[in-house]
């Protein structure tokens, strides 16, 4: 019923009819090809033909005259299918490890940060299969860490590695636990460091982590109660410390207080500096900024425009996620229809799931772009929103297959091949989510279901939903999960979350109520151009 690849229709369209010059579209795409993104994809596809020709007849002659024994090609079976279930791309298990596969490796490598030489050592064998056998076990600690992290499978072999790495200092976590920045994260290390409890008890524990908006910039802040930890280390007889992150424009600061029993009401904070409510005197102040003593605190405005007058005040898609993921966290994992949960606060879990594998997407492709950096696509990303801004406002005005049209005549206006669309909007969507630039983010999104990847339509559906970057419209965001939901149950790739077992069955149980009862979709303005004949469901 739901869409087909958006394409087939575009080019029929395109053939039927002459497409209206998109305005901007076309110096938007010349940037792309020209900028580091754009570039970065030419040279990618001149180089690929090659490339593949040239690895297939390594990968044949060695093959024939390697006298590899039948025990050691099982061997590298494993190792090769191993390599690409965490991503590592070593093409199809053949038992001959060839140059694809020594690339596969050397990514591998470079990913836990080991000597990059292409070739396994036995230790690093031993990692690669431990966490490709724990991630197939189906344990619940295994399976939970990869459903929630922004690594994906990845993160199942990033533990395996600090595991077997361990007996020196601890190195310093570069992700955060479920729902808390990284500051916060690496905090609860340093107090189950010295403490009983592990973090992870820590972090079930009520009242050790609590969430406000301690200086009024609109962001979730974060207070840490050691006295849960029962740990000396951290109290005295009469007092514990209380560690307090506040947001700033770069990242969380933290301050260390002495308080009993705190809670919001406890602090007084601006900018980055907190102290004590009741006495006033500052304890610790990170990157103090200066302010007149009867300054007020006001909400900043947003660095990047905002194409769609969302309310200033608005809380951020990240903040948001922040939230959401500390709630799953703290209840122990996701909400789904056998246990009676909300399906609304499944939808947010979802979504919130959704966006961190759309950044981790982004980030994989980046790591094989020498030179590009998450700030340099943000940069060059950031046309998305104004270019797209016809496709974006449509979304939360007109039926889904309306929205489609406007998209489809951004493709042809670009003259960009489909390749380089898709892994731009692969990028930009990264990009979008990273710097919660919802309008980048939406027109990536849109971007990729025209390009007939149905699963990111859930995306689309969410923010519907929700509200975030567009008008609350659950009776326009059905369709859109209709499509995501339709493609998984007939055997599409999952783009989001392929390890969790069962989640095409939660988002078709917590979206089946979407829309219900809602106001029907308005027709699309007169104004939007119309490009050919819709595709249909």
């Amino acid at each position: 019923m739901f869409t087909k690849p958006i394409l087939t229709a575009v080019t029929a369209a395109a053939v039927a009819m002459p497409v209206p010059a998109m305005a901007g579209s076309n110096d938007f795409a010349a940037g792309l090809v020209g900028g580091i993104i754009g570039g970065a994809l030419v040279n990618s596809q001149r180089q690929q033909p090659r490339t593949t020709t040239r690895s297939t007849t390594v990968r044949r002659s060695t093959s024939s005259r390697s006298g590899i024994s039948s025990t050691e090609r099982a061997q590298n079976r494993e190792v090769q299918t191993a390599l690409n279930y965490f991503g590592f791309n070593a093409g199809t298990p053949d038992g001959v490890l060839g140059r694809k596969s020594r690339t596969a490796v050397s990514g591998m490598q470079a990913f836990l940060s080991l000597p990059v030489d292409g070739t396994l050592s036995s230790f690093e064998r031993d990692i690669l299969l431990g966490a490709h056998a724990r991630a197939l076990s189906g344990n619940p600690e295994t399976m939970r860490l990869v459903s929630t992290s922004p690594l994906g499978a990845r993160a199942a072999l990033q533990a395996q590695h600090a595991m077997m790495t361990g007996g020196g200092a601890p190195a310093q976590r570069m992700t955060g636990y479920p729902g808390l920045p990284l500051e916060v994260s690496r905090a609860v290390d340093e107090i189950a460091a010295s403490s009983d409890p592990s973090a992870e008890q820590l972090l079930q524990r009520a009242g050790f982590v609590q969430l406000a908006d301690l200086n009024g910039d609109g962001n979730n802040d974060y207070i840490l109660d050691t006295s849960v930890s029962g740990s000396s280390f951290w109290c005295s007889a009469a007092q514990c410390k209380a560690l307090v992150f506040v947001s700033t424009p770069d990242g969380y600061a933290r301050n260390d207080m002495l308080a009993h029993g705190p809670t919001a009401a406890s602090f007084e904070c601006m900018g980055a500096s907190c102290r004590l409510a009741d006495d006033g005197d500052p304890v610790m102040a990170a990157a103090p900024e200066p302010a007149a003593p009867d300054a007020t605190v006001e909400v900043a405005s947003p660095a990047l425009p905002v194409f769609g007058a969302a309310p200033a005040a608005t809380l951020s898609l990240a903040s948001h996620c922040g939230k959401v993921n500390l709630l799953t966290a703290t209840r122990g994992g996701f909400i789904d229809a056998a246990a009676g949960g909300e399906p609304e606060v499944a939808l947010a879990e979802q979504f919130c799931l959704a966006r961190n594998f759309a950044v981790d997407a982004g980030e994989q492709i980046m790591t094989g772009m020498p030179g590009v950096t998450m700030q340099s696509v943000q940069a060059q990303c950031a046309a998305f929103g104004p270019t797209m801004a016809a496709q974006i406002g449509a979304l939360s005005t007109a039926p889904r297959p309306a929205v489609m049209q406007e998209v489809a005549g951004f493709v042809l206006g670009t003259g960009m091949s489909q390749e380089q669309l898709r892994t731009t909007a692969t990028l930009c969507l990264a990009a979008g989510y990273a710097a919660d630039d919802l309008d980048v983010a939406l027109g990536a999104a849109l971007l990729m279901v025209a390009l007939g990847s149905a699963p990111h339509a859930e995306l689309l559906g969410h923010h519907l939903q929700s509200g975030f970057g567009t008008a609350e419209r659950p009776d326009l965001a059905a369709a859109w999960y209709g499509t995501a939901i339709e493609a998984l149950k007939g055997g599409t790739t999952p783009v989001f979350a392929p390890n969790q077992a069962g989640r095409t069955e939660l988002l078709t149980w917590a979206a089946s109520g979407v829309g219900q009862g809602a106001a029907a979709a308005q027709p699309v303005p007169a104004a939007l151009p119309n490009f050919g004949t819709a595709a249909t469901d």
